[in-house]
């Protein structure tokens, strides 16, 4: 029979063969998932064999795993900030680079009573929800134009215990301004950058299963910056803050959009590999 080093060798190599990044590594998380256990655990699993069931959903995952669906997808469940949050076809998986993000609101309000906030495009909510569990006084407002990603969020917020901080909405930030009645201490968005021209060339796990509203406003990747800083202001108390995650280059770009907007004291945080990431600046 085939035990789990075995089979953890075998879907290695297939994944290798494919070009697959981390091949060992997906390959663990896949039989882990199968096995319902912590990937560490399969280490004290080596030598013990499959069942036919589990071997047949292995062969499944690996399947699609080949076919380059995202390890997020195929488990339907992913981390976040220490939290985990269900994710599937209908919003994008939660980046790392995210988490920088909202580490720096965390850091900068944490001290407050009080937190109003807004989060423009919300997807699987992960960022409204890790800043609802980490300000505990924080109140979050959540918008998306996708009734599938709200969905999604409100499961996930249920799932990680605080849905009562949150209002999800379902609506569209260019035409729906209405829908927002009181002023927030913060705006935070992280919205379509990709533009029309580098969106083919991403990776085939990007491309083929993440959802493209979610990636790229089919222009130059700032049309949604411009707008959120153009309304932001009055959606702001005096001196509220307006956060964006950021690609790669267009820092300077979007702080001239912002200062354009009559926001002032723009700060750029780097991410791990020193590219520009996250931009903040506070309205006059």
């Amino acid at each position: 029979m085939l035990t789990v080093l075995e089979a953890i060798k075998l879907a290695t190599e297939y994944f290798e063969k494919k070009q697959i990044e981390s091949s060992r590594v997906n390959a663990e998380i896949l039989l882990a998932d199968v096995l319902k256990c912590k990937r560490l655990d399969l280490y004290l699993k080596f030598d013990q064999p499959l069942k036919d069931f589990e071997v047949d959903k292995y062969r499944e995952f690996i399947s699609r795993r080949g076919k380059y669906e995202p390890v997020q997808y195929i488990t339907g469940i992913t981390e976040f900030y220490g939290l985990n949050f269900s994710v599937d076809k209908s919003v994008l998986i939660p980046r790392p680079e995210t988490e920088i993000l909202v580490e720096t609101i965390i850091n900068q309000f944490k001290d407050n009573e009080s937190i109003n906030v807004l989060d423009i495009g919300t997807g699987s909510g992960n960022i409204s929800i890790t800043l609802a569990k980490f300000l505990t006084q924080s109140h979050v407002t959540s918008i998306d134009i996708s009734r599938e990603a709200i969905d999604k969020a409100k499961y996930n917020a249920v799932q990680n215990g605080i849905d009562g901080k949150i209002d999800f909405i379902v609506g569209d930030v260019f035409s729906e301004i209405h829908l927002f009645n009181n002023k927030f201490d913060l705006i935070v968005s992280n919205p379509p950058y990709i533009s029309a021209d580098e969106y083919p060339d991403l990776q085939n796990e990007i491309v083929n299963f993440e959802p493209k509203i979610a990636l790229t406003d089919e222009g130059d990747g700032l049309k949604y910056y411009k707008h959120i800083s153009k309304i932001a202001p009055n959606l702001l108390i005096e001196k509220g803050r307006l956060f964006f995650e950021i690609g790669k280059g267009q820092s300077k770009d979007i702080s001239t959009i912002m200062e354009e907007n009559f926001f002032e004291d723009i700060e750029i945080i780097k991410d791990y590999q020193q590219i520009d990431r996250v931009i903040s600046g506070k309205s006059k």
